[in-house]
């Protein structure tokens, strides 16, 4: 299967008859994404059906409420599900899984968020850096004419969806993630009435004999806890308390879900984001992302032990974390000396790339988040501030005095291919804006300069821009440092370097 196949909605009208399956023991985020392609579907006018099987009925409170308030028709089909007629959509899983019963059907449409394990041919969209399945049915419906955003029901369910399955948002891997968070429409009320009915006595229980199990690291200062099975957001309660320890800069829960390994991670140092370790800690078998305070992973236990099949998940997460810390350098600007003499000097070729004035956007003194496929980050609106938009969507700020000094201005209309849209958002209000709606074309003059090297270790760069959050250089990426600044240094992606910048021959 390509598992990042183009399609939309509007393809699959071709069908009258549709059944949407959710995997066995749903929870919120499969709930509300089949509740969504359900809504969109009975719009134009389908005969469609959203079920799912297994052994078990629907039982947890939370969902019990979240399907009877909002008004969502999910049936169970029992344990030998009759064949689809027309089409079947598997939604938040992936037909042929271990955790979906198997329904025959001649078309079949996969859409899931999960890490592919696909080995049938089939139609869909499965993408692994999202947060959530809602998120995906969200973009998918954001391109059609249904107007999603009038019904609050829907708008509620895909909210909660991604809040569940994000940890409360602490763990949003991508953009898309928070944009769609940003862009619903939901009852808050029932949201609060759902947060506070998500938890049992026994889940409680398992977690304070989690607690009481940690293992602890005082080279490194982290925790490590297993969990017996239970829900993803009882581990982030966990990783939440245990940070609280004196001593403990970083917090490890995980347990297994039967098909894979569910990691929850917390970090209370900057030199560490959370996010990027639960990155470190997942790559090769799934995904992990989030905030820098707080994130999370999942690994699939089949890829996992098809190259482990005799490293037990603690082991492995003991290795992985010494393999962490041995794997970067930390740079702080204004405290940092880069050795000149071991670095070559280049020169900035002429691409046009896009700016905008930050006072185009919004007042002098607005505080603002900037979006982009990096992550968030927080500024300040500033007449002597420039926002500089790379070839790949990266955002940086530069000085007024600076731009005017090595960039010319172009009158030809701005066209760069990104792989994400950067937004701003007005901190104040909560209003987004697009970036690029007010982004202008310019092009560097004359020689802007740089000293570089090309690295063979990661690197965690405090700029002189964030010094709260830092640039990660892997290896193959360019440690750079201003010529006229040499306390501006940074990080340039290679494939980002190879384009913008070429060896000054008369250096």
């Amino acid at each position: 299967m390509e598992a990042n196949e183009e399609l939309t909605l509007e393809e699959l009208l071709e069908y009258d008859d549709i059944l949407i399956q959710c995997h066995d023991n749903p929870d919120a985020d499969a709930i509300a994404s089949g509740f969504a392609l359900y809504s969109y579907f009975v719009s134009k006018n389908k005969k469609v059906k959203l079920g799912y099987s297994g052994k078990n009925v629907i039982k947890k409170s939370n969902l019990v409420k979240m399907i009877d308030i909002l008004e969502i028709p999910i049936d169970y089909l029992g344990l030998k599900p009759s064949p689809a007629r027309e089409l079947l959509i598997t939604v938040d899983c992936q037909y042929g899984a271990g955790n979906v019963t198997h329904i025959d059907s001649k078309n079949v449409v996969i859409l899931d968020h999960h890490q592919s394990i696909q080995t049938e041919k089939c139609r869909g969209i499965i993408n692994p850096k999202l947060g959530s399945c809602s998120t995906l049915i969200w973009s998918l419906l954001k391109k059609t004419d249904f107007d999603y955003k009038s019904d609050n029901k829907l708008g509620t369910a895909l909210y909660y969806g991604l809040y569940t399955d994000t940890n409360q948002f602490s763990e949003l891997i991508g953009p898309l993630d928070m944009d769609m968070r940003d862009d619903v429409f939901y009852m808050k009320s029932v949201i609060f009435e759902l947060k506070n009915s998500n938890l049992s006595l026994r889940e409680m229980k398992i977690a304070g004999a989690a607690i009481n199990s940690n293992v602890y690291n005082d080279k490194y200062r982290y925790a490590l806890i297993h969990s017996e099975p239970c829900d993803p957001n009882i581990l982030g309660l966990i990783s939440d308390l245990f940070l609280q320890v004196d001593g403990v800069d970083i917090c490890l829960v995980y347990n297994d879900q039967n098909d894979g390994y569910k990691l929850s991670v917390r970090s209370c140092i900057r030199e560490v984001q959370a996010c990027e370790l639960a990155s470190f800690l997942t790559e090769g078998f799934g995904n992990g992302g989030g905030h820098s305070e707080k994130a999370g992973g999942y690994l699939n236990k089949q890829t996992y032990l098809k190259q482990n099949p005799y490293l037990n998940i603690e082991a492995y997460i003991t290795r992985r974390m010494e393999n962490y810390y041995n794997s970067y350098t930390v740079a702080y600007a204004g405290e940092y000396q880069a050795d000149l003499t071991k670095m070559k000097r280049y020169v900035k070729n002429n691409l046009p790339i896009a700016f905008v004035k930050s006072t185009d956007l919004l007042p002098e003194g607005t505080p603002i988040l900037v979006r982009t496929l990096e992550g968030d980050a927080n500024l300040t609106i500033n007449a002597e501030h420039y926002l500089m938009i790379g070839i790949r969507g990266e955002v940086y700020p530069i000085m007024r005095e600076k731009f005017e000094k090595t960039y010319q201005v172009l009158d030809s209309k701005v066209e760069m291919q990104l792989d994400y849209t950067p937004k701003i958002r007005n901190i104040i209000d909560g209003e987004n804006y697009e970036l690029m709606d007010y982004a202008k074309s310019c092009v560097a003059t004359g020689k802007s300069s740089i000293y570089a090297y090309q690295l063979d270790k990661s690197m965690k760069i405090f700029t002189k821009w964030y010094q709260d959050t830092y640039m990660l250089g892997k290896p193959g990426d360019y440690f750079a440092v201003r010529e006229e600044d040499h306390q501006d240094i940074y990080i340039v992606e290679q494939k980002i370097f190879n384009k913008t910048y070429q060896l000054d021959e008369d250096a």
